[in-house]
């Protein structure tokens, strides 16, 4: 109870109540003192949980007030390594879309936070043993990008779509190519998620195209069968889909990628390596088991 109230006097002076902080705390209490299994759970999904906390916090403190903003730079870098008939791949795309696409690419960045959620309750209920190394390897990549995000913010290729090279800091989220999605089904779907966005200037890595393949890194360790078909698929679309919707560069994808990669390294030959950490990780998987 007291860490809830903490948590809420903090994200109220940090970054104004909002209603969704409320909603974490009574739904996280609730699991804590329903039951044993909800505990487990509750302790299963911690990793996440301290993600979204800093995610929202971010607002504090945004990454242009930290570093200088990159936006011409990572755009003629972009171009100048993938291109095709004197054009970006964003600039290419954004002048060959069609509904297919446009549906197949909104489906597949609908999946960046549900299907590593759902994998998570899937591990939980069939595979427990895997539950708190992919939540903490989730975690540790995601402090990976927040570092960059910080160190070199990065405006999106949209920005440069609509705004040019000049800096705006008060430029608020944006659908890009994800409005089309909205536009067909008539819906405010991704509006809504992007009017939430942290910060614009957050381009680079692309997490996005980290967490499925984090997933997919975990369902082959896991032997998760069929579902790595489909979590495979879901790597190609939402990397596809992110350059496809102007939300990130290759490079930003590729950014994304190797933060993957060096977070899943860094836990197998570093993390896993130290005794201490194992037997942190041991009493952790305890209160999960």
């Amino acid at each position: 109870m007291a860490i809830a109230v903490a948590y809420l006097l903090l994200a109220t002076l940090l970054v104004g109540f909002k209603p969704e902080q409320v909603g974490l705390s009574v739904f996280c209490l609730a699991l804590f003192f329903v039951s044993t299994g909800t505990r487990q759970f509750l302790f299963a999904f911690g990793a996440f949980i301290v993600f979204w906390v800093l995610f929202d916090f971010m607002k504090a403190l945004p990454n242009y007030a930290v570093s200088p903003v990159h936006i011409r730079d990572l755009y003629e870098a972009d171009k100048r390594l993938f291109h095709v008939g004197g054009l970006s791949y964003n600039e290419y795309w954004a002048a060959h879309t069609s509904t297919p696409l446009d549906l197949a690419t909104g489906f597949a960045y609908l999946c960046w936070m549900p299907v590593p959620l759902g994998f998570g309750i899937y591990l939980f209920a069939r595979k427990r043993a895997f539950v708190v190394p992919f939540a903490l390897t989730f975690l540790w990549v995601n402090l990976l990008g927040f570092v960059i995000y910080y160190t070199f913010p990065a405006a999106p290729p949209w920005y440069v779509q609509l705004h040019g090279f000049d800096l705006n800091l008060h430029t608020p989220g944006n659908t890009a190519g994800l409005h089309r999605f909205d536009l067909f089904f008539g819906i405010h779907l991704f509006e809504g998620l992007y009017a939430k966005s942290s910060n614009v200037f957050a381009a680079m890595p692309s997490l996005h195209a980290a967490y499925p393949l984090v997933t997919l890194y975990y369902g082959l360790k896991s032997r998760a069968g069929w579902i790595n078909v489909f979590l495979g698929l879901v790597v190609l679309g939402i990397w596809f889909a992110a350059v496809y919707t102007s939300h990130h560069y290759v490079l930003d994808v590729l950014a994304g990628i190797g933060c993957a990669v060096v977070g899943i390294f860094f836990w197998e030959k570093g993390l896993m390596r130290s005794g201490r950490f194992r037997r942190f990780l041991a009493g952790y998987q305890e209160r999960v088991a």
